[in-house]
């Protein structure tokens, strides 16, 4: 009788313990309808860290409590983290432990690393001059025999997934790592056989691209300044010469619909009415389909093209300089019908 006495009251305080326990560790807290929830954390933000978490539980107090108790607190990372519905406090700082969680990274169409950078600062954590820092680092660029004209070439448009925490150095070397898976053994080996090197390649696409939004037209405008590179001419490009003028000005905010006479003659690397060969490099963010027409380019005899103005989105196709200019006086005739003089 003497030792139920005592046994009693240390059974209830166990029980008690062990509710309190399961209570504070265990018992549901999160306070979202959803099946899981992500909450993005700063290492060193523990006011915006506060704010977020308070959105997603019922209990702060015992949250934090428990967050203390397994050094969650001081040892807090920058990240991603999922979190899912109905689980207890213990589950929630092991979510923010270690769930941490890829983002779906997308990009394409930008026209310079200062677009990508500020469209990439917007999907993860770092800043665009962060990032831009990182694309024009002088030991990088080396080291892959690249420059500031064409590192944008190993940003291949897609989607992926990346950490939301991913230093600017992580992000641009994964790409570069994406880059090389890109150019596979077939890739390769087509881009030796027209005799391009694989940023020429990714230059001639960036040009093909902006001329031809149609993907069933590109591999024709592809093959014609193909044409144009082995007759040693001048790709005469107005895609090259509306971003020579955007450059030239420092205005890439401009739109520009029609090449005037004048623009031809500036003076720029990437004018092609002015050098021959291929610009320094790309002249925008070239997509999958563009840079596989280049690779699976039409073998062709012309060497002219302009809009046609009876099927908009596609051209008219010339070999030689009587025809083009027949088809270009038409599609001039049309382009002053519609008063578009810039």
């Amino acid at each position: 009788m003497k030792y139920l006495k005592i046994l009693i009251p240390i059974s209830i305080l166990s029980l008690i313990f062990a509710i309190d326990y399961y209570n504070k560790y265990y018992k549901p807290n999160t306070s979202f309808e959803d099946e899981s929830i992500f909450l993005y954390v700063i290492e060193d933000d523990s006011l915006a860290f506060k704010d977020s978490i308070s959105k997603y539980i019922k209990s702060e107090k015992t949250f934090y409590e428990v967050a203390e108790r397994l050094k969650y607190l001081q040892n807090k990372k920058t990240g991603r983290f999922k979190i899912a519905k109905d689980i207890g406090n213990n589950d929630i700082v092991n979510s923010l432990k270690f769930n941490n969680t890829p983002v779906n990274v997308t990009f394409n169409n930008q026209e310079r690393v200062e677009n990508l950078a500020g469209r990439v600062s917007k999907q993860i954590y770092e800043d665009s001059i962060s990032l831009l820092s990182a694309f024009r680092d002088k030991k990088f660029l080396e080291d892959n025999n690249l420059n500031e004209q064409n590192v944008i070439s190993i940003f291949i448009p897609n989607s992926y997934n990346i950490y939301w925490n991913s230093t600017p150095e992580d992000f641009r070397d994964r790409m570069l790592v994406e880059y090389n898976k890109f150019w596979n053994e077939e890739r390769s080996t087509k881009a030796k056989e027209i005799g391009l090197t694989k940023l020429e390649v990714i230059s001639l696409a960036s040009i093909v691209q902006i001329e031809s939004r149609k993907n069933d037209e590109r591999p024709r405008v592809a093959g014609l300044y193909i044409n144009r590179l082995k007759k040693n001419m001048k790709l005469q490009a107005d895609p090259t010469v509306i971003y020579t003028i955007k450059d030239y000005y420092k205005n890439f905010d401009t739109i520009i619909r029609r090449v005037l006479y004048r623009d031809l003659r500036l003076e720029s690397e990437y004018n092609t009415y002015k050098f021959v060969g291929l610009p320094p490099g790309p002249i925008t963010m070239p997509d999958i389909s563009a840079i596989d027409a280049v690779l699976d380019y039409e073998k062709n005899n012309y060497l002219f093209m302009v809009a046609d103005p009876s099927n908009r989105g596609y051209h008219l196709f010339a070999s030689n300089l009587s025809e083009h200019n027949k088809n270009r006086r038409a599609y001039i005739r049309w382009i002053n019908s519609r008063g578009i003089y810039r």
